[in-house]
This record gives structure tokens, C-alpha cells and sequence, in this order.
């Protein structure tokens, strides 16, 4: 097949809205050639699969090829792709596991196929939840087990009897299966994500369900006014404490949380309560694991990878796909497809980005310095032309899906459309702002904070190229790390959360700068917005899954709800703070509007203010100074009232701000703008504006 060197010229190459792509950013003018050969690359791949591959509806639909698949009249058909293996053989409960009694024929391109007629009464011969095994004969005449790389449903093994995860043929009858019910979701014009892990998301010690999160969690990110899901650790793998990143069986969802069944009522609820439901899908790397996950399937270093050096990294200790090779393409094209069909996914956020992208793989490269780092020879051709197609093709599935890369090197056209000759996502994770608030809450203290540093970490982005901004994810709270809510409080947490304790002006101070925070970077950095479970509320502590350094515990591996359910406890205030933010932009809508524009960042009052969607933000962050009588430019004239303050009393504050008085403008310069208001009423820590004008919206 083509990709790595298209034989086109690629100045001859046709891409359909290049000019865009180069009007915008004339920079790129030098580098419209490499952009072309990467389409034609693209162009290659898209022509083989029509050739080659039946195009590219029936290419991406392994899954009713490969794997055991039962038919209509209950023959089954399992098939394989294992170009490196001298024989396979299927064993299981259905024949006594005997390793010799069902070989699979050769077909060309190194796939193999069984038949496996039904029995006499007409029922398949391998029944529901019956485990299977394939085993792989390699040419020095060795036979190892090996589990199907399409295996839906792969159980972790009963104590006692070792660690290797075992394939359960899932084939319920039909009354035991889910039916959707309702739609997929729209897309959004502004996307408030919760990021979540379902084992995390009980307050009982030990692994979460899909059915606790159906029942117990989406209510309360409904309510939270988040509007879209992301979900974590879905995509099965056999150590837990990976966070679902080491990769063993990419077909089946994970079933320490419970059934595919179960997963389909999940998502199937949050579509009805008007969630759009995300996965995060890892197609960057897969697990070394051998006897129960995709390495070496087929006997040889290659397969499904590179061989040699080519095919490991080095940090993650895993494998690296080789996505030149067509039935890699098929096997993770497909598997996208999966998600979205079999259990009606919105969207991806593809993980390790910036891995696929790089021959570096991102170990110790520098961006940003130079566009010749992002179209030299050390981008790999393979990984970004295969993230082109896959955005391609979700986009093509389903016009509303959403997909986001989480890519630290700023890869210019991340997200503008493929047929820019671009990667095509829709957002990419803005990485450097949750990097900028731990970086000083570790290393300096709030009244060194440099403010248009701040502004630029926030604001720094491609025009035309979402971003999503987060203040922290699930890697800031992570063991080893703490979340902001800890740097801020640390030990006072476990004293004086209390509403009945003694003043705390480390909480105090905590709470409000955890709001201010947060609420600058929902405002500012981005037109998406992300939380990870449990931080909206200040979640004290860190995550830490059982393993053998903590003896197995699932005390840091589970989330204390009861914290912000108990009205003593200060935590409802920064949840409180958190579902405002997220009401005030399902109103107004700032995070579809375009990127704010910044009035000031005064360093020695430590003041931001901009503008957003009609709205004014005001941020106090000194740590004393008070202010009286503020000046703020605003463009538009007219009258603007306070729509939220972060001083009001369920926030944490000291309800000091009357939000009955109307702030009218004067119509001289200030601060770049036309016209001015004065805030006539104290700047505090725990202080935050949004100032709404009054002649476009009604209150």
C-alpha cells in the first residue's frame, strides 16, 4: 500500500482547502509542500483501502470479519490475522481444551479462518460466556495460548489461579441485551466535560460499576451542568493501576466494571439526560503483555507493531503499533468504529498524541521553537497520516462526533480539517495550563505570580484551532502529586473543613483562590472546558490504585462523595462555585464565542480583566490589596450588572457585594477600549466579577 512515499508529486496534489489553511496562517507558505505530500499520503491509504480493502465503510468493520462471530443459521466463523504463526488452533470449554481438535485453515495474507458448524439441535457449538483460547504454533513447532486480538469480553482470572485474563465468549440471548433507546447527542456548541474512571467513582472500597455510575454519578454531573462525559480505563487491561493506558484487549470493555450490557445502559443514560458520551480510546501504544494481550500474537517481534527498537518506547514500556502495515489500519480503524456502533460513543480523546506524531515519540523534544520541528524528518509520516484517517472517518460515521488530541508539541492544524490537509480533530487538550498552576503552586507563592505570564499560558493558542482548557486533570491527581485543592490547603484540610471550626485563612484563602483558578480558566483558556471527578469540590488527597506498595488498598482509589454531601463541610462551596461556572456558560455561552479579548493584566494590583461573548471577567488575585473605585475598560457601552460573584456566602465568601447595582459606562478610553466602568466596590481574594451587559440579555 502507499503512505510513507507517495509516488505523486505532491504539488500536484489537490487538497481542497489548503488556501485557507495558508491564508490563515501565512507561516505555513514554506511548508505547503510537505503539507500536500501528507495529504497525498492520506490520498494513498483512502485509495488502497478502496481497492484493496472493499472501501472504507466495509474496511472499518473488522469486527463482523475477524474474531468468532456467530451467524445467522449459528455456524460460527473465527478468523485471524497472524502472518508470522505456522498454525493456529482454537481451544476451549466447547472441545475439553484440547489444543489439537479444531486447527484453523490458511488463508492468503496471513489470514486464517475455522467454521464451526452449529450442533444438532441447531444452537452454536461454543456457548455464551464459554472460555476460549487460540493457540498459536510458531515455525520452531512451539504452541502458546494466546486470546483473540477481537475478543469482546475478557475476564480477570479467580484469585488463586494466576494473573492472565481469560476470553469469555460473550453471545447472550437476545432477550438479555441491551437495546438503545435514545439517540446520540448533538453536538454542543460549548463543551463542559467530566472527565471520570467508573472504578473510582464509588465511595466504598473497592472497584466501581457501570450500574453505581448509571445510577449514582450521571445525576450528579447533570446537575453539576456539565454536558458531555469523558471516560476513562474503558478499553480492557490487565493491570488496574495503569489507569487503563497499558492496552491488553482494545475490543473489550473492561469487565471489572460489569458487562458490555451494563456499559450500553450507561451510555444509553447519559444520551438520554442529554450527555454526549467520549471515550478514551489509546491507539498510540498497547501493552508488553504477551499471554493475554496483543504482543507477539502471532509468535514474532512484529504483528500488529514494529519490530526491533522501532517497536517500544521506552518511558511507556509498551508496544508501538506499525501503522503502515494495512491490517493494523483495519484492526484500530475498526476499533474505533466498534466503540461508536456497538456502544454509541459521541467521540474519542485519542491518548499519546504527541507519540504518534514524532519519531521521538515527544522523549526529550522541544516544541515551539521553530516550525521546521513539526514538517522535518522527524514527524512520523505513518502515525499522522493514520490519525488523518481515523478523524476522517469518525467524522464521516457520525457528523456530530467530537474528537480531541492530547498532544503537548502544538502541532500546527491539529485540529482544522483534513481536508486542509490538517489532522482533522476538533480540539486538542491545552496542556500548559494545568502545567503553569501546578508549576507555581509548587514553586512560588501567590504574590510573586506573574500575571502576564499567566494571561499568556491562558491565552496562547491557534486562532481557528479549539482548545480544551483544564486547571487539572486525572494526572495532577495522581500519587506523587497533589491537586490544587491540596497544594493550596494541604494538611488544614483534614482540620478546618468544618463550617462549625475556627477560622482558617489558609482555607480561606485556599477556597477562594481554588475558585479563581478555575473560573479564569474556564473563562480564558479555551473553547472547551475539562474536570476530572472529584475535583470540583476540592477532592483532598491524591489517586492511588491498589497494588503491592500500598498492600492492595482502595483507600486513595475511590472518591468520598459524602464530603460535598455533608452541609457542615466547606467542600459544597467550591461545588457550588463549580456548577455555577457551568450554568453561567450554558447561558451566555462563552466558550463557543471567540477567544476573549484582555484589557489588563496588571502586575503590581494583580488584576485580569477581559472581555468574552458580551461579558467582562474581573480577576483579583493579590493576596492583600483591596481596591475601591476600579477602572475597567469595556468596548460596549451601555449598563452592566453583576450576573455572579465568587464572594457570595454558598461559595465560600462574605456576601460583601451588592449584585443589585447597575454599573453604567463612560464613554472615554481606557485600557484599550472605548469606553470604561467603575467598580465601585472592593476587589478581594475571594472576589470575582462577571459583569453582564444589560441592553443584550435579560435577567
Amino acid at each position: 500500500m502507499g503512505g510513507k512515499y507517495t509516488k505523486l508529486d505532491p504539488m500536484q496534489v489537490e487538497v481542497p482547502e489548503i488556501d485557507a489553511l495558508l491564508n490563515r496562517d501565512p507561516y505555513l507558505k514554506p511548508y505547503e509542500k510537505e503539507i500536500r505530500r501528507r495529504y497525498a499520503c492520506f490520498k494513498d491509504i483512502e485509495d488502497s483501502i478502496e481497492v484493496n480493502g472493499g472501501g472504507l465503510d466495509n474496511f472499518t468493520k473488522a469486527y463482523k470479519y475477524y474474531g468468532i462471530n456467530v451467524q445467522p443459521d449459528n455456524t460460527i466463523i473465527c478468523r485471524e490475522w497472524a502472518p508470522g504463526a505456522k498454525q493456529l488452533f482454537l481451544a476451549g470449554e466447547f472441545n475439553g481444551w484440547n489444543r489439537d481438535s479444531h486447527p484453523y485453515n490458511k488463508l492468503e495474507f496471513g489470514k486464517w479462518e475455522l467454521i464451526l458448524p452449529p450442533n444438532s439441535d441447531g444452537s452454536p457449538v461454543i456457548k455464551h460466556l464459554s472460555e476460549l483460547k487460540v493457540v498459536v504454533q510458531n515455525w520452531e513447532g512451539h504452541k502458546e495460548d494466546r486470546l483473540s486480538p477481537y475478543a469482546t469480553y475478557v475476564v480477570e482470572p479467580p484469585k488463586n489461579e494466576g494473573t492472565i485474563y481469560r476470553h469469555k465468549f460473550w453471545n447472550p440471548p437476545q432477550t438479555e441485551r441491551y437495546i438503545f433507546k435514545n439517540k446520540k447527542v448533538h453536538r454542543h456548541k460549548s463543551l463542559r466535560i467530566y472527565e471520570c474512571h467508573v472504578g473510582v467513582a464509588t465511595s466504598e472500597l473497592k472497584v466501581g460499576s457501570y450500574d453505581n455510575f448509571t445510577d449514582n454519578i450521571l445525576p450528579r454531573i447533570v446537575k453539576q451542568g456539565y454536558n458531555c462525559i469523558q471516560l476513562m480505563a474503558i478499553m480492557e487491561h490487565a493491570y488496574y493501576a495503569s489507569f487503563g493506558y497499558q492496552v491488553t484487549s482494545f475490543y473489550a470493555a473492561s469487565s471489572r466494571y460489569g458487562t458490555p450490557e451494563q456499559l450500553k445502559r450507561l451510555v444509553d443514560t447519559a444520551h438520554e439526560m442529554g450527555l454526549m458520551v467520549l471515550l478514551d480510546i489509546v491507539h498510540s501504544h498497547a501493552s508488553k503483555n504477551v499471554m493475554d494481550g496483543l504482543n507477539r500474537f502471532d509468535g514474532t517481534d512484529a504483528g500488529y507493531f514494529h519490530a526491533g527498537s522501532r517497536g517500544e518506547h521506552s518511558l511507556w514500556d509498551s508496544r508501538l503499533f506499525n501503522y503502515s502495515e494495512f491490517e493494523v489500519l483495519r484492526f484500530l480503524l475498526s476499533n474505533v468504529r466498534w466503540y461508536m456502533e456497538e456502544y454509541q460513543f459521541d467521540g474519542f480523546r485519542f491518548d499519546g498524541v504527541t507519540s504518534m506524531l514524532y519519531h521521538s515519540r515527544g522523549i526529550g523534544q522541544g516544541f515551539g521553537g521553530h516550525y521546521d520541528d513539526y514538517f522535518g524528518l522527524g514527524v512520523d509520516t505513518e502515525g499522522f497520516v493514520y490519525l488523518m484517517m481515523a478523524n476522517h472517518m469518525i467524522h464521516m460515521i457520525h457528523k456530530d462526533a467530537v474528537t480531541i488530541a492530547e498532544d503537548v508539541s502544538g502541532m500546527p492544524g491539529t485540529c482544522r480539517p483534513v481536508s486542509e490537509g490538517c489532522l482533522g480533530f476538533d480540539y486538542r487538550l491545552a496542556m500548559a495550563i494545568p502545567d503553569k498552576w501546578i508549576q507555581l503552586l509548587k514553586h512560588s507563592s501567590d504574590d510573586s505570580w506573574n500575571i502576564g505570564d499567566i494571561v499568556h499560558t491562558l491565552t496562547n493558542r491557534r486562532w481557528m484551532e479549539g482548545n480544551v482548557a483544564y486547571a487539572e486533570s486525572h494526572d495532577q491527581a495522581l500519587v506523587g502529586d497533589k491537586t490544587i485543592a491540596f497544594w493550596l490547603m494541604d494538611k488544614e484540610m483534614y482540620t478546618h473543613m468544618s463550617t462549625m471550626s475556627d477560622p482558617s485563612l489558609i482555607i480561606d484563602r485556599g477556597i477562594a483562590l481554588h475558585k479563581l483558578i478555575r473560573f479564569v480558566t474556564h473563562g480564558l483558556g479555551g473553547e472547551a472546558y475539562l474536570n476530572f471527578m472529584g475535583n470540583e469540590f476540592g477532592h483532598p488527597e491524591w489517586l492511588d490504585f491498589p497494588r503491592e506498595g500500598n498492600n492492595s488498598s482502595y483507600h486513595y482509589a475511590r472518591r468520598q462523595w459524602h464530603l460535598v454531601d455533608d452541609d457542615l463541610l466547606k467542600y459544597k462551596f467550591l461545588n457550588n462555585w463549580d456548577a455555577a461556572m457551568n450554568h453561567a456558560e450554558n447561558k451566555y455561552g462563552w466558550l463557543a464565542a471567540n477567544p476573549a479579548y484582555v484589557s489588563m493584566k496588571h502586575e503590581d494590583d494583580k488584576v485580569i480583566a477581559f472581555e468574552r461573548a458580551g461579558l467582562v471577567f474581573i480577576f483579583n488575585f493579590h493576596p492583600t490589596k483591596s481596591f475601591a473605585d476600579y477602572r475597567i475598560g469595556v468596548e460596549i457601552e451601555g449598563n452592566y450588572k453583576i450576573v455572579l460573584s465568587s464572594d457570595d456566602k454558598q461559595f465560600g465568601g462574605f456576601d460583601r457585594i451588592d449584585k443589585s447595582v447597575t454599573f453604567v459606562t463612560t464613554p472615554e478610553g481606557y485600557s484599550g477600549r472605548r469606553n470604561y466602568i467603575q467598580v465601585r466596590y472592593f476587589l478581594i481574594i475571594q472576589l470575582l466579577f462577571i459583569l453582564n451587559q444589560m441592553d443584550f440579555f435579560s435577567f
